[in-house]
Parts: structure tokens; C-alpha cells; sequence
């Protein structure tokens, strides 16, 4: 499966056939470089640690990590991750090139963090009356029984933190791939904010209609 870490940089648009605007968030995919190859015999599993971002300041970084770059003779990144890819070695270079307009892909990112939020936020609570003084604009409600069961049911919708968590969005399309700028523009929003990490990894392929 081909994958990439890219950095989001942000969203624009462009227009079709028949002057439809298109929302496309943009991309900057790689170039990564692979570090380190997990074998079966060896880890127990298959998969390519490849690094994204390049990081200077090495001597900050642990021990066991310092070693992976150390072997594997390469600069030291910022960012690692672990994909399901083959025919690939220690020291490839991985670019937006593996894509081509018209691929499906999936998404992955962590999403904006947006504190502690009610119910009406968090879970779409519909909210009760806004006025004659029902004082119950936004609480959640009822959360329990009072004689039975006698305590609070375990995954009762209720306030919290909400966000930072890893998202996956899939079937996006790739509407463009400039491989001179290290781009791909990808059809419709993706997790994360401006200049967060995501991972892309290709789904399958389809035909390209006119309209991206």
C-alpha cells in the first residue's frame, strides 16, 4: 500500500468544467526517506519506518533513537512512522510522485483540540426551550435512573474534552499532484490544523471524470 507523511499547509479551491468550485486542502507530502526495514524473522512484523522533517538538534533526541539513524546512516528527523510497503530499502526517497491525480486515499491526522465543550457541541444535543424561564437552554438532561439502576449508565453522552484525537477521513480524491513543489491537492478537508502531520495512504484507483 503506498503511503506518505505529508504536512498540511491549508485550504483553497479551483474551478471545473461548467465553473464549479472545487474546495481542495493542500498538501505537502514528503520527500521522505526510508530508515528502517521490520522483518518478520526479526520484529515479529513487516512494515518500512520511513522520517519526515528534517531535525537538526539531534543530541536532544534519546538514546534508542539516536541508534536507528546511526545504522541506518542517514540525517535525523522530526517525524517517524511505520507503513505496510514493499519494494523498498534503507535511504529510498519516497515523493509526492507515488500519487497521481484521479487516486483514492485515505486521511489520517489528529484533530483541532477544542477543550471542554457541552453536549450540544460535543454530541449535537438538540438543546431545550430558549425561553418562558425553562432555565434548560443547553444542559444535557437526565443522566440516571433514581431508584434503578441507582447510579449513572457507563457511556452516557455528556460534557467534555473534545478534539485531539487521530481521525481518519477516507475515499478523498487527489485532484493534483506537483511533484516540483512536493504538493498534492486533495479534493474536499482533512483532519488537523494548518501545518499538522498526516498520513496519506492510497485506497485503490479509479478512472478520472471531468469533473477534477
Amino acid at each position: 500500500m503506498t503511503s506518505i507523511l505529508g504536512k498540511k499547509i491549508g485550504m483553497t479551491q479551483i474551478f471545473i468544467k461548467g465553473g464549479k468550485i472545487v474546495p481542495i486542502t493542500v498538501v505537502e507530502a514528503g520527500p521522505c526517506q526510508v530508515i528502517q526495514i521490520k522483518t518478520l524473522e526479526k520484529d515479529g512484523y513487516e512494515a518500512v519506518k520511513i522520517g519526515f522533517i528534517e531535525e537538526r538538534k539531534r543530541k536532544k533526541m534519546p538514546n534508542p533513537i539516536k541508534g536507528i539513524f546511526k545504522k541506518a546512516g542517514t540525517q535525523s528527523f522530526r517525524v517517524l512512522k511505520e507503513f505496510s510497503m514493499d519494494g523498498l530499502n534503507v535511504g529510498d526517497i519516497i515523493k509526492a510522485d507515488i500519487f497521481s491525480k484521479g487516486d483514492i486515499v485515505a486521511v489520517s491526522g489528529i484533530s483541532k483540540g477544542k477543550g471542554f465543550q457541552g453536549v450540544m457541541k460535543r454530541h449535537n444535543f438538540k438543546g431545550g426551550p430558549g425561553s418562558h424561564g425553562s432555565m434548560h437552554n443547553r444542559a444535557p438532561g437526565s443522566i440516571g435512573g433514581s431508584s434503578s439502576p441507582s447510579r449513572v449508565w457507563k457511556g452516557i453522552k455528556m460534557a467534555g474534552h473534545m478534539g485531539s484525537k487521530r481521525v481518519t477521513t477516507k475515499n478523498l480524491t487527489i485532484a493534483d499532484v506537483r511533484p516540483d513543489l512536493n504538493l498534492i491537492l486533495i479534493k474536499g478537508a482533512v483532519p488537523g490544523a494548518i501545518n499538522g502531520i498526516v498520513e496519506i495512504r492510497h485506497q485503490r484507483k479509479i478512472r478520472m471524470s471531468n469533473q477534477v
